[in-house]
């Protein structure tokens, strides 16, 4: 049965593309890894396909509610509060499962939702598949370790009996033995019937997953803070050709010294080389305008 089907996915904003083209098709019982560098918008696809944020590109049909385990800033674990009293809590707002929807939830999850007066941790845990689980239920939310917060994460998830779950950065901030139990985690939830979609930084060998690979974003190039560099061409200043005086042929008027050679009408610095005049790019309209990047970002 297929849970998530998403062809084309994408979400465009004004700076760019925060993901695109991702196609992803999972059923139940399959799990799903998505990988890429940091920006490349892998938490944002997993919220897209969760129905928590939204596309504007491609089609995505979903079968089921979905459930989010450990996402960063969006589903974390309150500080102040022990792993089983956040199970407690889940349990209790959750409440019994109508019996219109019994068939749709797995059996483990409606055991545990009876049984959240009696023993919410034990029956969680055993809900979840995680016997095993390394997990204190006295250690409060701002005391756990990553690999913790997925875990506990996880098993909040299953409690609603989803058809989907989803998690973020399963691998951060775990050492290898803790990675290993984790993907064997994700697989056993898989197993159950859930569909599991994961991202992570890299698949560690061995595990059992579909990997997709996004690349990098296609955000516009950040303009350089400085101002940039910009040659003012050579100006070509045309100098008009004097008069001939009609009485060239005079000798008085060709042999005259003070006529040709007066320092101070052929040497003049103020006509010749003006540096507020001829060479002042703003009255040149072939001078580029300098654009400060601050004001169009």
């Amino acid at each position: 049965m297929k849970i998530v089907e998403a062809h084309g996915l994408g979400l465009r904003t004004r700076r760019g593309w925060v993901y695109r083209d991702v196609d992803l098709t999972a059923e139940a019982g399959e799990l799903h890894v998505v990988t890429g560098p940091p920006g490349s918008g892998r938490t944002s696809l997993l919220l897209a396909l969760a129905g928590r944020f939204p596309h504007n590109e491609g089609t995505l049909r979903t079968r089921g509610p979905a459930a989010l385990g450990q996402v960063a800033g969006v589903h974390e674990p309150d500080p102040a509060l022990t792993v089983a009293e956040h199970l407690q809590e889940r349990l209790l707002l959750l409440g019994p499962v109508p019996r219109r929807r019994r068939q749709l939830v797995p059996v483990a999850a409606v055991r545990a939702r009876r049984a959240y007066r009696r023993d919410a941790f034990a029956a969680a845990i055993a809900g979840a598949g995680f016997t095993d689980v390394p997990l204190d239920p006295d250690v409060r939310g701002r005391d756990l370790t990553p690999q913790q917060r997925q875990v506990l994460g996880l098993v909040l998830a299953t409690l609603s009996g989803p058809s989907l779950i989803v998690a973020d950065d399963v691998d951060a901030g775990s050492d290898a033995p803790e990675r290993a139990w984790l993907w064997d985690a994700l697989a056993r939830l898989a197993d159950q019937g859930y569909a599991v979609v994961a991202s992570a930084r890299a698949v560690e060998p061995g595990a059992r997953a579909v990997v997709h690979r996004l690349g990098d974003p296609s955000l516009p190039v950040r303009p350089d803070l400085s101002l940039p560099a910009t040659t003012v061409p050579a100006r070509t200043v045309a100098v008009p050709a004097q008069a001939v005086p009609t009485d060239a042929t005079d000798p008085d008027a060709t042999t005259d010294p003070d006529a040709t050679a007066d320092p101070d009408a052929t040497a003049d610095p103020d006509a010749t080389a003006d540096p507020e005049g001829a060479g002042d790019p703003a009255d040149d309209p072939a001078t580029p305008d300098i654009v400060d990047p601050e004001v169009n970002r």
